[in-house]
């Protein structure tokens, strides 16, 4: 009988997640709480049904005289890494509780995966705890820290971000807080770094039609009102491009309707005003046709993400002045659009960049390193410490590496230390690619001008020529591009991120310049 009691008591106390929500009291999920707890996993000499419970699990299991931990046990196996179980009417203030497996404690950095494992695990976890409760239409959800309040606060930003604004019918909107830690500044900083992330997911998701370079400037200025003590934006018109000889710039953005913008942003966060700045270029087209090498209509539509560098950078930029970074940063984002018309550049064209070099247009559909060329040039007047250029540049990049890591082609050892270093922090990776005298000289080759657009080989090391054409309008010696078509989107790839634009890599970014910050 007393058997039959507590097999009644599971059943009614949890419920598989494919469940709609149930809940003793009469007042609706909306109104009340949610909890997200962690539990890691036993060790290998340990029995079956042993559990480990965060400090946070540990201390509500306790207050309910060991309730939770009851029902773990009773309701099924052991929850794996990234797996949850919601129980009900376990707490009055928390209608209902997700328990979420967080894998083995204390996994730490792993060199084969180049990332530190409990972080992931916690992100992951903690997203897919978060979306749960979101489904069960709970309004305010408090969250375990895990043992690492920033990575727990990453996860649920990331994972409850939705791209909805032009449905009718939108996601439960979700607030949190951290629950039963007091590293509440580990918090903070996860939120802005999630947040960030979420920024460019927006600005990348959102249709063409409504993110043109107008409006792509504006909302970044929008978004850096709240720092005008620290923050200077110059948002640049097509005269002053001109003024500036852009014309690699100029030779894109003459076949659309839609003016050009050159954006500059500079953050001066440091104590010294005369610091180097840290110089972040970002591609920014807008939207991506082809130009006059018409790209195929199918999936065309993605090409409203064409301007994920100028986003991640812009966003990462935005995020540097909500954590009020220590560091000077400057940012800059040629903003256009790549269309066909009778005014488009034309295969077989030749335009001249700001530094004096003629490249020969031979695919207009290689349009990215054409407006990265003039804004590296533009860049080298502020003598920056270091330049990272981040664009989604080459299908080829996603070829090589798919969706798992970023190239990173750079002149510096240092550089490459300082980005891999923040990659393995933020689990936003990223993968260093050659950049060899080999390539240089497919780009060099060029029957009409100084340079060709695309290597003599055609798509042969396509990410690799790339960035030998971009190297020839540096200067620095602390130079990196990232090529990030291939993280540009997430399918389901990323547990912690919703099908769409990824944002990816705007944490790496941001870890990176506080590196920098930090130290120097």
């Amino acid at each position: 009988m007393t058997m039959f009691l507590v097999r009644t008591a599971t059943r009614t106390a949890v419920r598989t997640n494919s469940c709609r929500s149930f809940c003793v009291s009469h007042t609706h999920l909306s109104d009340r709480k949610g909890l997200v707890l962690g539990v890691f996993e036993k060790k290998e000499e340990e029995e079956e049904g042993t559990l480990h419970l965060t400090e946070a699990a540990a201390g509500f299991d306790k207050s309910l005289s060991g309730k939770l931990s009851e029902l773990l046990k009773l309701s099924g196996p052991a929850l794996k890494n990234g797996k949850s179980r919601v129980f009900y009417g376990l707490h009055k203030d928390f209608p209902c509780v997700a328990v979420v497996g967080l894998g083995k404690n204390n996994a730490g950095v792993c060199g084969t995966e180049n990332w530190d494992t409990s972080k992931e695990n916690i992100r992951q976890a903690v997203s897919a705890g978060c979306r749960l409760l979101q489904d069960l239409e709970v309004s305010h959800v408090e969250v375990d820290s895990c043992g690492d309040a920033q990575s727990a606060a990453e996860g649920t930003v990331l994972g409850l971000f939705q791209y909805d604004q032009l449905k009718s019918k939108k996601k439960t909107k979700v607030t949190t807080q951290l629950h039963g830690s007091a590293d509440v500044v580990g918090w903070e900083k996860g939120v802005m770094y999630g947040e960030g992330q979420n920024l460019a997911r927006l600005l990348m998701e959102a249709p063409a039609n409504h993110i043109t370079p107008t409006a792509f400037a504006k909302t970044i200025e929008e978004k850096l009102a709240p720092h005008a003590d620290r923050v200077t934006i110059h948002k640049r018109p097509q005269a002053w491009i001109e003024e500036q000889q852009m014309g690699a710039f100029l030779s894109v953005s003459k076949g659309s309707e839609e003016p050009p913008v050159f954006l500059e942003l500079h953050y001066n966060g440091s104590p010294d005003s005369k610091q180097p700045p840290l110089l972040l270029v970002g591609k920014g087209i807008t939207f991506d046709s082809g130009g006059i090498s018409l790209k195929p209509s199918a999936s065309m539509d993605a090409m409203r993400a064409d301007m994920g560098g100028a986003a991640t950078v812009c966003a990462s930029i935005v995020t540097a002045a909500s954590l009020k970074l220590p560091v000077n940063i400057i940012g800059l984002a040629p903003l256009c659009e790549n269309m066909p018309s009778g005014k488009a550049t034309k295969p077989g064209d030749v335009v001249r960049a700001k530094n004096g070099k003629t490249i020969q247009v031979d695919n207009t559909d290689a349009e990215g390193r054409l407006i990265l060329a003039d804004a590296l040039c533009y860049g080298h007047v502020f003598n920056p410490r270091a330049i990272v250029n981040v664009a989604t540049l080459t299908g080829a990049m996603d070829v090589a590496l798919g969706s798992a890591a970023a190239g990173v082609f750079t002149n510096s050892d240092w550089l490459w230390e300082q980005l891999h270093r923040a990659s393995v922090v933020t689990g936003d990776r990223v993968w260093r690619m050659p950049l060899f005298q080999h390539y240089t000289k497919q780009v060099t080759d060029s029957q009409l001008a100084d340079l060709n657009n695309v290597g003599k080989y055609s798509r042969s090391g396509g990410a690799c020529t790339a960035a030998a054409f971009l190297r020839e309008f540096v200067k620095a010696p602390h130079w990196a591009h990232l090529d990030i078509a291939g993280v540009m989107s997430n399918k389901d790839e990323i547990p912690y991120l919703r099908k769409g634009m990824s944002g990816r890599p705007t944490r790496t970014l941001v870890e990176f310049a506080a590196g920098l910050a930090h130290n120097g």
